[in-house]
């Protein structure tokens, strides 16, 4: 639809109409006037009715839902009992319920954008260089163990939010559902945690991108590399969701086709493919072993472990811009499952099978993000091949440039929806004609500027405290996720509802959001004690230096003789490096709790009562949006039960049986 700019410009300039019949060719003023015009706000783009956004207790934007009266009139917050009160600050949590699916995004993710998010939106550095920290610190058991927990933990997770995501498909979907259906300020501080959460990756992979260039070159300033990272990946984002979609599409094939051939390459290795290694098996198993560090060494790895599945939850942050989220969210999300069976589980079993934890080359990375430490690029050099390694770096900076796109998608879209809400600076909300939040875009790009810290001595102290800060991000998300399905599932039956009217229900249940709660809830207990509490570091036996493959000509690797830390282990010489370390660890959950209490001690929010919670706004079925009336006159859209069974009927209709239980699995 044009906006009435686009129709005042067209009317003074009627020769430039796309439609026009006149057959010449557009002037170059032309080109540059549309080119202008598409970084202008769009009101014409608008997901549910206009009269939707009318002022919700204010005489102001609808974006502003937060704010201070001295004279309050009626209560008309609606949805949550967060009431205005006579003076103060108050929050009205109805005018942001409504504003989150009022957006203005463009909605252009199709199901295959939305598959391949799933599939492969967070394999980068986590899995692909990461996981040799969790190798040494536990050993190939132990990491084995810490990703299949992880994993089980978050299928109910992303259970759960593929229940909320295709009943509520709005901006911001983490924050917006802590918000409504636990506190406001907790949203608030949700929303805040996981935009700074990928605020922070940006930079962070910006630089683990860079180092991995050193891998065939080290004689070049890593600021060369972030500059052209950087410029690379706001470019993609300023092309829009639709050219997000589209390069997650081609790294994550390109991603997957990596992992598919590593397992094969890796079997074959294993079983004795090649003459001078000869059959393997389980021998690192039995020597040096499949534990390191015992019990406190499989803790310690957890917080890796859920670092290498950050991004899986994209999918649902990315469910407000699908064109079709009914449809393709479902299958999306379900492809999780085979993610977490094939790319961690299978290629991670041969990784341990194939590397032993006191490998040298494992024990000597400058950091966590040295894709020369890499247990993938590892396991093929021991095998004596001589072009596979630098494929498998290329891939490794693939995969790490396609996080950090991700994480510009990821905190721009986070940062949008805060200010939809009312809880972020109003500007941050601007979304262009072309449906890009772009201020948002922009300050998000922003921070990527810190990756030319990659040029300083030690880089590896600047990506500890980058990580400390995104380190257990995630946990709280995810249990935050869990939570909020709970809650929901618990209003929805207080008020009356049939779980046949909503379109999807997670497989895992209730029961499983609160499996994936508790999980969440062990593993910051875990990271705490083993916070506390570290392992030493650990160091590669001299003599045992020949029996390992060595890394190719030209990549001189350096063997580590004093403890270095790099994630594995810690040296404690005071009580001021338990300290040190415990804040490096868990300096994010003072960030969380502050954000919380700041903002309730503000607006004095209060947990949103069940028979409150506002389980209307914004739910949508078959394209069809639904507003809670709330005497405001919105209009209501409602669809009978029956209709919805009648259409699950047409859709099973004359499925074979084998098709059935993959749509069921997948």
């Amino acid at each position: 639809m044009r906006s009435n700019k686009r129709r005042e410009y067209l009317c003074s300039h009627p020769d430039d109409d796309d439609n026009s019949s006149t057959g010449h060719s557009h002037t170059p003023s032309y080109h540059v006037h549309k080119w202008i015009d598409s970084f202008r706000r769009d009101p014409g783009k608008r997901i549910t009715p206009a009269s939707a956004a009318h002022s919700f207790g204010s005489n102001t934007s609808p974006a502003v839902v937060g704010g201070s009266r001295s004279n309050a009139g009626p209560d008309i917050g609606g949805g949550g009992g967060e009431k205005e009160r006579q003076g103060g600050h108050f929050f009205d949590l109805h005018a942001a319920n409504v504003n989150t699916a009022n957006t203005m995004l463009s909605r252009e993710l199709k199901g295959r954008h939305l598959q391949m998010i799933a599939i492969g939106g967070s394999i980068g550095a986590g899995l692909f260089v990461a996981s040799g920290s969790t190798l040494t610190a536990g050993g190939p058991a132990s990491m084995i163990l810490a990703y299949t927990f992880i994993g089980g933990m978050l299928y109910c997770t992303m259970q759960a939010l593929c229940e909320l995501t295709v009943a509520f498909p709005v901006a911001g979907s983490f924050s917006a559902y802590s918000t409504r259906f636990l506190d406001p300020a907790w949203g608030f501080s949700m929303g805040w945690n996981y935009a700074l959460q990928w605020l922070v990756c940006l930079p962070l992979e910006i630089i683990a991108a860079s180092m991995t260039v050193n891998y065939w070159k080290d004689d070049i300033h890593r600021s060369v590399f972030v500059t052209i990272f950087l410029v690379a990946i706001v470019v993609i984002n300023l092309f829009g969701v639709k050219g997000y979609g589209e390069a997650e599409f081609i790294f994550s094939v390109l991603k997957v086709i990596a992992v598919i051939g590593f397992v094969l390459l890796g079997i074959v290795i294993n079983i004795g493919g090649f003459p001078d290694d000869g059959y393997i098996g389980g021998h690192y198993w039995k020597d040096p072993g499949a534990f390191n560090n015992g019990f406190k060494g499989f803790c310690s790895i957890f917080v890796t472990a859920a670092f290498a599945f950050t991004g899986t939850e994209l999918v649902g942050l990315a469910a407000a811009e699908a064109v079709n989220p009914r449809k393709s969210l479902p299958t999306a999300i379900k492809q999780v499952f085979w993610r977490i069976t094939l790319f961690y589980i299978i290629s991670l079993t041969l990784v341990g099978l194939l590397v032993p934890y006191n490998h040298p080359d494992l024990l000597g990375a400058e950091s966590f993000a040295d894709a020369s430490s890499s247990p993938f690029v590892i396991a093929i050099e021991s095998a004596g091949i001589a072009i596979l390694p630098g494929i498998m770096n290329a891939v490794i900076l693939i995969a790490v440039i396609s996080v950090g796109n991700s994480a510009v998608f990821g905190s721009s879209r986070t940062l949008a929806a805060l200010a939809d809400q009312g809880q972020a600076p109003k500007i941050l909300g601007y979304v262009d004609r072309r449906g890009r939040p772009l201020i948002a875009i922009l300050v998000a790009s922003a921070f990527g500027l810190l990756g030319y810290l990659a040029d300083l001595d030690q880089p590896t102290e600047v990506l500890k405290w980058l990580l400390a800060v995104t380190g257990l991000s995630s946990i709280f998300t995810w249990a935050s996720i869990c939570l909020a399905h709970i809650r929901f599932r618990k209003a929805w039956a207080i008020q009356g509802r049939s779980l046949s009217e909503l379109s999807y229900l997670s497989q895992a249940g209730v029961v499983g959001s609160w499996i994936g709660f508790g999980l969440n809830v062990l593993v910051l207990v875990a990271q705490f004690w083993t916070a506390a509490w570290p392992i030493p570091p650990t160091l590669p036996d001299p003599k045992a230096l020949e029996g390992f493959g060595t890394a190719p000509d030209g990549a001189d690797r350096e063997i580590p003789t004093a403890p270095t830390g790099n994630g594995v282990g810690v040296t404690i010489s005071s009580t001021a490096d338990i300290v040190h370390h415990f804040f490096l660890q868990c300096s994010c959950v003072p960030i969380i709790f502050l954000l919380w209490a700041g903002y309730k001690f503000w607006y004095r929010t209060k947990v949103v009562k069940l028979e409150e919670i506002d389980v209307d706004t914004g739910r949508r079925r078959a394209g069809v949006v639904y507003f809670n009336d709330r005497g405001r006159g919105l209009p209501v859209f409602t669809v009978g039960k029956q209709e919805l069974e009648w259409e699950r009927e047409r859709e099973l209709r004359g499925m074979p049986r084998w098709k059935r239980v993959y749509r069921f699995l997948c």
